[in-house]
């Protein structure tokens, strides 16, 4: 548990002041007390009443003083979020290395396939993005339990030229932005927040899945800094091998912008073979990018690693906890107690007619008579 104002805290200091006082009252009434020559009239003269009686009232009261002290320094509690109230961004990279054939069919058809299955698996309410990012960066998808929509928008996928990752972290951060009001959007200037530093991270995470690395666009170091102002997670895969292998799309794979055509394929629209250059993962700017933001970093080989990777993610996911303030249910806590204290004190301390004691009315007015004789001859 946290405190939003933990400086409130200082009020916890009217529980020693309550007890100093009642211990100086209770000095100045044996002060100011008479001497009497028989204790016994006394308390024939007095209601009974016995010790907890008397003490109960006050420790609640007192009790009552401290809970709300404490709901006064806004306490936070720590709960795990539910899937329905969080949002996963899977970023895809859909630059033209994706038709690399290292990963068979190629390395696109792999990781559509492996991101169907991950949607397929997630619980019913877990609301999941898409963005797509090649030499630029678009939300496909916006946060959504509509898992059909995603699955069609991930058959959809076209590749393109260039790879911005950094762009692809952006996107995703305004679409979480959208939705979670405690996520500024990426115009906001936040200062930035290294990993490592305290704070609970926001409900929603971003997924980045590339087989390069960036070539334009925001560096992806600065766009992870930005999330890790805006505490949101963000999670990198590196997808594919560094072996020579031709690259080969179907037609209904390749952008209008694509290197190789113009939204078709060589040979009748059957799709492009040909040798390719496979650009290395930059893996340590992936690895930078989790460690900064709380995230993590896996490689993924082949499909098989790939799927294993996206699979595993819920584990970390759902484990996430959020801050929620629970002062109301110290103040309703605190004024019971300070209600059932007075409540006590008043219904122990009434006035009753008739018996006190056990001893009748006249009997009491005669010990009262008695002691007040005695207190004059003293």
């Amino acid at each position: 548990m946290s405190f939003t104002w933990p400086w409130a805290l200082a009020a916890l200091a009217a529980f020693p002041i309550l007890l100093g006082y009642r211990w100086w009252t209770r000095r100045r009434r044996r002060r100011a007390a008479l001497r009497m020559s028989s204790v016994a009239l006394i308390r024939a003269a007095l209601p009974g009443r016995s010790a907890w009686r008397r003490r109960i009232p006050l420790w609640l009261f007192a009790a009552g003083l401290v809970v709300l002290a404490t709901g006064a320094a806004r306490p936070q509690a720590s709960v795990p979020v539910p899937s329905d109230s969080s949002s996963i961004l899977l970023a895809m990279d859909v630059s033209t290395s994706m038709c690399s054939t290292d990963v068979p069919p190629n390395r696109l058809t792999a990781a559509q396939q492996a991101a169907r299955d991950f949607v397929k698996a997630q619980p019913d309410g877990t609301r999941i993005g898409l963005v797509a990012f090649s030499g630029i960066a678009a939300l496909r998808v916006p946060p959504t339990a509509d898992k059909q929509a995603l699955l069609d928008a991930i058959g959809g996928l076209r590749t393109s030229r260039g790879t911005a990752i950094g762009l692809g972290i952006l996107a995703a951060l305004d679409a979480i932005a959208d939705i979670n009001p405690d996520v500024a959007a990426t115009g906001v200037d936040l200062p930035s927040a290294p990993g490592g530093s305290g704070g609970e991270y926001e409900p929603d995470t971003v997924v980045v899945l590339t087989d390069g690395a960036n070539t334009q666009g925001v560096d992806p170091v600065t766009a992870a800094k930005q999330a890790a102002a805006r505490r949101v997670r963000v999670y990198t895969i590196g997808f594919g091998t560094t072996q020579p292998a031709s690259f080969v799309c179907s037609a209904d794979q390749i952008g209008g912008d694509a290197a190789f055509g113009g939204g078709r394929g060589f040979g009748g629209g059957r799709g492009f073979g040909g040798g390719g250059r496979v650009q290395d993962i930059d893996e340590d700017t992936l690895t930078q990018v989790a460690t900064i933001t709380g995230g993590k970093y896996f490689q993924a080989k082949d499909a098989k690693e790939l799927n294993s990777a996206l699979m595993n993610l819920p584990d970390s996911i759902v484990l996430q906890r959020k801050h929620v303030e629970i002062s109301v249910w110290f103040a309703l806590v605190g004024a019971l107690l300070v209600l059932v204290a007075v409540g006590l004190s008043q219904w122990w301390n009434r006035s009753t007619p008739g018996v006190h004691s056990g001893g009748s009315a006249a009997q009491e007015r005669a010990a009262i008579g008695s002691t007040r004789g005695a207190a004059s001859r003293t």
